[in-house]
């Protein structure tokens, strides 16, 4: 296809009369990438059209062409998947073929069991499901048989191409099954059925029992909605054309699932297997936990968008790291012994237990090992919690003088490589790499006998697997500590005070998750990585593993990986923008955020902080840490003549009504920490927020056990000079810059943006201006403090 084709194809697609110049440059950019096998990593600000630019792309290298068969759209951000949903609607609006597309969302959101709290207050809501699925395909398996044809017309087209010809289970039962658990199939009773979503199903309201000829006398509960999906052969009653312009979310999926009695789960999973466009989360791609549902569709023909790609370091480091609790632990060693504890009750038993053990290639004495390696880890790990607080000044069996902070307990020197503390403590006791790598062997072949038993709540499997990956993964890219929860409760582990305030996990934390991230577009067809704060654009290909994914390292092939950059197009006289020339808010400089301290640092930034506060309209001030938003609130309360709004580390609930209070009325002043989550994802639209003040850099805590770890990781991979830069500075200034980007969210609206502290201006010691774009280094004018009153004044006034 020539170039002008494949321009008039993509606009075709577009979801709008015409692109933005940029907005049509960046679509180009990505289809070029995506021919070739490779990648576009995009900044574009607010108004750049992202969203619409990556979905056009994708759309017309999924519809032009034989290169990919699909799209996998990830994102962090609620609203983020909301707005990828909104454009793919308005994309196909205006096409005779629609993409059929299918937003993500878990099986907790699905299940009308677990929505309308049906199941025992004590089982998770993926056990249970699981045994019911478990016990439902039972009920319904058969010697082979052909679906006789009725209700076809409501299978739509979404029975799986791969069928079996003769399945194992039975239609026929399935149907038969599902009708049994009807609220209308006994009237001598009248009950309503089970609603949920305002959707009514054909059910009983609680979880029905296998009629007696169905069970074989035994009783046995089972899922109607399970039951409804085989006897439709595991297809789907609901097609896309449920959802709005063929997008289903689970607000189509739901109601319509649960109206023709079919496991809305399971419809989505067939929705998933025959999707154009697939919105999820970045756990859909990147955790190893949760890709199983999408495993089969991350192949070379498939096209990813990874939304907000500024956050994957963050992201998915965490997504990598394994961590195991001291309660998770004591349960894997009870799963144990629950079963050497059947064995023990007669020699019929231990017969039987030996036999599923031999089946498995493992012996009673490895159970019987594993048991004592578990309980001799948390001998240790209450042993070296101890000890660490007491060497902390603490006294370990006085619960009530300990602090109320987390803590984290390193376990090797987090600048050195080297074996740490837990594993050096089992090789000196006899417990060498036979042991750790028996492990998961024998957490998992335990569970599976337990689970085999009717017993879901095992979990010595996943505690085996994660410790013998503790064993296994090398210490430069993994961080082993301890991490140390406050967690007040009525009482902990006998004799030990310390238990009663707090909650330790081993943890293995990932520091470097470049390659992790390499591999994970290496398997992909080529994508588009976006956000609107990723320059320093050569940092980010670094710290992402596209470099090398570039280079094509070791035996990869190469693919290449285009830059585009674009700044904010909405008129610059709407915003003024200014870098506060102060002295650096830096913890040595400011002292302890308490009233009472009237140093110069903070007499300073007093001032600048009322002087932006008073603007007209909502103001947002983000300091480094909610301690010093705190402070900064307080002082504010009394100088402002606004309501001033404290965010801290909450719940979604509780930052969601602070977000509301903060919206609604006369303008008001909300302080909170740059690293909060009020500064990131949230739109704040048309009037909702007229100024915004980023107090100092907000880097991590430098001196955490974890960040240090990291620093080290990142000097070995990209060199000493580069460490603290690629590791904090970076990430530091793209929160400053995504908190700015809050401001001006549309061509009309009218506000102020300040970078507060010297280091952002160029020239200044350890100066960080190199990192914002290049349109803000352009715009962003410098200011002195004493000068900041009257330009805001002068602003302000030129808009009355």
């Amino acid at each position: 296809m020539g170039d002008d084709e494949s321009e008039t194809a993509w606009r075709d697609l577009f979801g709008f009369d015409a692109p933005y110049d940029q907005q049509g440059d960046a679509i180009e950019s990505a289809i070029d990438a995506g021919e070739r096998g490779g990648y576009l990593a995009m900044e574009g600000p607010c108004g750049t059209g992202k969203t619409m630019a990556a979905l056009t792309a994708a759309a017309h290298l999924v519809r032009n062409g034989d290169q990919y068969e699909r799209v996998v759209v990830v994102t962090p951000v609620k609203q983020q998947l909301e707005q990828f949903v909104a454009d793919l609607r308005t994309m196909n609006a205006g096409l005779d073929d629609p993409l059929d597309g299918v937003a993500l969302v878990g099986k907790r959101d699905l299940c009308p069991y677990e929505r309308e709290d049906s199941f025992p207050p004590d089982a998770s809501v993926h056990d249970r499901c699981e045994d019911l699925r478990e016990s439902t395909a039972g009920l319904v398996e058969g010697d082979g048989g052909e679906f006789d044809g009725q209700d076809a017309r409501e299978l739509v087209e979404l029975r799986p191409e791969d069928a079996l010809d003769d399945p194992w289970w039975d239609p026929a039962t399935g149907r038969e099954l599902a009708r049994s658990a009807r609220a209308d199939a006994d009237h001598s009773l009248s009950q309503a059925p089970l609603a949920t979503a305002g959707a009514d199903s054909p059910y009983v309201p609680h979880q029905p029992t296998a009629p007696d000829d169905m069970a074989e006398g035994d009783p046995s509960l089972f899922c109607p909605f399970e039951a409804d999906w085989f006897g439709r052969d595991k297809g789907s009653p609901v097609g896309f054309d449920a959802g709005r312009h063929n997008v289903v979310t689970s607000e189509d999926v739901l109601p319509s699932s649960v109206e023709y009695g079919t496991c809305p789960h399971r419809v989505q999973q067939v929705m998933l297997d025959h999707a154009d466009v697939v919105i999820g989360n970045y756990n859909h791609l990147f955790d190893p936990k949760t890709r199983g549902l999408t495993e089969h569709l991350l192949d070379d023909r498939t096209f990813v968008v990874v939304d907000e790609a500024h956050r994957l370091e963050e992201r998915v480091r965490d997504l990598l790291s394994d961590r195991v609790g001291r309660h998770t632990l004591a349960r894997a060693r009870n799963d144990l012994r629950t079963l050497l504890t059947e064995a023990k009750q007669s020699e019929s038993n231990r017969q039987q237990v030996a036999d599923h053990l031999r089946s498995y290639d493992l012996s009673m004495d490895a159970v019987e090992a594993t048991v004592d390696f578990f309980g001799d880890v948390l001998d240790w790990l209450d042993d070296r919690v101890a000890e660490y607080l007491a060497n902390e000044g603490f006294d370990p069996n006085g619960a009530r003088g300990l602090p109320e902070r987390d803590h984290e307990i390193p376990l090797r020197d987090p600048e050195t490589d080297e074996p740490d503390d837990l594993t050096r403590w089992a090789e000196q006791n006899g417990y060498t790499g036979d042991v750790w790598r028996s492990l998961a062997a024998v957490g998992t072949a335990v569970e599976a006998i337990l689970e085999d038993d009717g017993d879901r709540s095992a979990v010595c499997g996943a505690v085996g697997i994660t410790l013998q990956r503790w064993w296994e993964r090398d210490h430069a890219t993994y961080f082993r500590e301890i991490e140390l929860e406050h967690a007040p409760k009525d009482s902990g582990r006998a004799g030990a005070a310390w238990a009663e305030a707090y909650t330790p996990a081993l943890v293995t934390f990932n520091c470097m998750p470049a390659r992790a991230l390499r591999e994970t577009f290496a398997e992909l067809g080529g994508g588009v990585l976006m956000s609107a704060t990723l320059e320093p654009l050569d940092v980010f290909r670094e710290v992402t593993g596209l470099d090398r994914l570039e280079a094509g390292a070791g035996d990869a092939e190469a693919r290449p990986v285009v830059e585009r950059r674009y700044d904010l197009r909405f008129p610059e006289e709407n915003r003024a923008s200014f870098l506060v020339d102060a002295t650096p808010f830096t913890a040595r400089n400011r002292g302890e955020p308490t009233s009472e301290n009237a140093n110069r640092t903070r007499e300073q930034y007093r001032y600048v902080l009322r002087t932006i506060a008073r603007s007209p309209g909502n103001v947002l001030v983000c300091m480094p840490n909610y301690r010093e938003a705190a402070w900064a609130a307080d002082y504010l309360g009394g100088v402002v003549e606004k309501d001033v709004l404290v965010d801290e580390s909450s719940s979604n609930e509780a930052t969601d009504d602070l977000k509301a209070e903060f919206f609604r009325g006369d303008g008001k002043v909300l302080v909170t920490s740059t690293r909060g989550t009020l500064t990131e994802g949230v739109d704040y639209d048309g009037e909702k927020l007229a100024a915004c003040a980023v107090v100092g850099v907000p880097l991590v805590n430098v001196g955490s056990p974890r960040v240090r770890a990291v620093r080290r990781a990142y000097a070995d991979a990209f060199g000493e000079d580069n460490a603290f830069e690629y590791a904090l500075t970076v990430p530091a200034v793209r929160r400053a810059r995504q908190a700015l980007g809050r401001v001006i969210r549309g061509p009309d609206e009218v506000g102020v943006r300040a970078l507060v502290g010297r280091r952002y201006v160029e020239g200044a010691r350890h100066s960080v201006h190199e990192y914002l774009g290049p349109g803000e280094r352009e715009e962003f004018t410098r200011m002195t403090p004493e000068f900041l009153g009257d330009q805001l004044e002068l602003f302000w006034s030129d808009r009355d």
